[in-house]
């Protein structure tokens, strides 16, 4: 178990990292935008936005590394590539090559959506898988608190403020980068590519020698049965293909990455001085870790559909609550709470249940492909709707905006009632046949 746990962690540093890399950018934001005389559509598009894009690309042919080069290997690869996009991004005088930089980082963002789910499902336990996963979720919590705070530790420092925030994150991407040297290939990738007794000498590091004789023989028979050529889009996987479109489309019109990325600017807007400001976002830190934490120990109990339909009524409370605190202009300390519970709500539900759900619904030789979908999906929207929403604050107000995504809840519990189904405790081989 020690080394379960090891291994299980360590691919989940890489949600850490994705954490940090896409908050951080919230300290700098306004920063940025006084400093190169942005407007409101270009900080939005450009200088925000394009590590979201690159998200985009990372999700989209983040599939090809992780089944070409191994989850291990693309693991390696998203640590440099978030070490050269931290310390570039301090260094440049530009929005321009400021974005290329932050374009990197969102490669490997997308790219680790894929690689340490898909890494971390197919070494874990099916009783316990929906916890190892959820280091991951963890991981992504931790990253996005301590960049927060880091913002805030780090915002005296002056003009150059800025610079300080967005370079201290090469630190923990080169530590991560080391540490995943230690890892082993995924059992499940190996088998797939014939490397079967090596697949069989990992397995047997975490399972007796009775589970890992009956997880080769599920391998094999899955094996057996799948076609020479399949893909995602044939008709047979069209529901696990809904499945994954749904739970990302949900995901982020809940409104979490445009309040992640602008969260100081959503005070300051609901009536907060800008020291205030930041400091309130690091208790949305820290509320995000608290439920994520209550979340993972909850989902391999009580499942990935009960955490659905609490996160479901929470939001749709919660941002009704922020609509109503701006249009009705209650100010003070209202909005802070309102959005710590729209933090705790998707912690416990969206939060703790994506990254798991979209990893366990697709068979293993497809997994990469599915995943890529799904987070694909899930980063296009989380690309287009932060980039939107400085405009949108100005032209339709933060009350409408929040009130479209409270809308958009009460589809997502129409969703999860009538199509989610629950995937705990069955192991991958047997989920696969179930939905297909």
């Amino acid at each position: 178990m020690k080394k379960l746990n090891y291994w299980s962690l360590t691919a989940a540093l890489a949600g850490f990292l994705f954490g940090f890399d896409t908050v951080v950018i919230s300290g700098a934001d306004q920063a940025l935008q006084a400093l190169w005389h942005s407007s409101d559509l270009f900080h939005g598009t450009v200088v925000i936005a394009m590590a979201l894009w690159g998200t985009v690309v990372g999700a989209l042919f983040g599939g090809f590394p992780t089944d070409r080069l191994g989850r291990k290997k693309t693991l390696q690869w998203i640590g440099v590539f978030y070490s050269i996009s931290a310390l570039g991004s301090a260094l440049v005088n530009d929005p321009y090559t400021f974005a290329v930089f932050r374009f990197l980082g969102g490669l490997g963002v997308g790219v680790s959506t894929i690689a340490a789910p898909a890494y971390i499902s197919e070494i874990a336990p099916a009783k316990d898988r929906g916890r190892f996963v959820g280091f991951y979720q963890f991981n992504i919590v931790f990253g996005i608190l301590i960049a927060f705070f880091s913002n805030y530790a780090l915002s005296n420092l002056g003009e150059n403020a800025w610079r300080y925030m967005l370079g201290i994150e090469a630190l923990p991407a080169l530590v991560y980068t080391l540490m995943t040297f230690r890892l082993p290939k995924s059992p499940r990738w190996l088998f797939l590519q014939g490397k079967k007794e090596e697949a069989a000498a990992i397995l047997s590091q975490i399972y007796s020698e009775k589970e890992t004789t009956l997880l080769m023989q599920e391998m094999e028979k899955q094996q057996e049965e799948a076609p020479t050529k399949e893909s995602i889009f044939d008709a047979g996987y069209r529901f696990p293909l809904a499945l994954a479109f749904f739970i990302a489309f949900f995901n982020q019109f809940s409104g979490i990455n445009a309040f992640l990325y602008y969260a100081p600017r959503i005070f300051e807007a609901g009536g907060l001085g800008e020291s205030t400001a930041l400091l309130s976002s690091v208790g949305i830190g820290f509320i995000n870790l608290i439920f994520t934490l209550i979340g993972i120990s909850l989902i391999d109990r009580l499942g990935r559909k009960v955490l659905m339909y609490i996160g479901s009524v929470g939001y749709i409370i919660s941002l009704s609550l922020i609509t109503a605190s701006f249009l009705l202009d209650w100010g003070g300390m209202a909005l802070p709470v309102f959005l710590f519970l729209f933090i705790a709500s998707h912690a416990v539900g969206q939060g703790a249940v994506i990254w798991v759900f979209i990893s366990e619904i697709f068979p293993n030789h497809l997994r990469s492909a599915g995943q890529a979908f799904g987070t694909s999906t899930h980063w296009v929207l989380a690309a287009i709707i932060p980039s939107l929403t400085p405009v949108l604050f100005s032209v339709i107000g933060a009350g409408a905006v929040f009130a479209i995504f409270a809308f958009m809840m009460v589809l997502q519990l129409i969703f999860v009632y009538a199509y989610m189904p629950e995937t705990k405790g069955v192991s991958l081989e047997k989920l696969s046949e179930m939905l297909k």
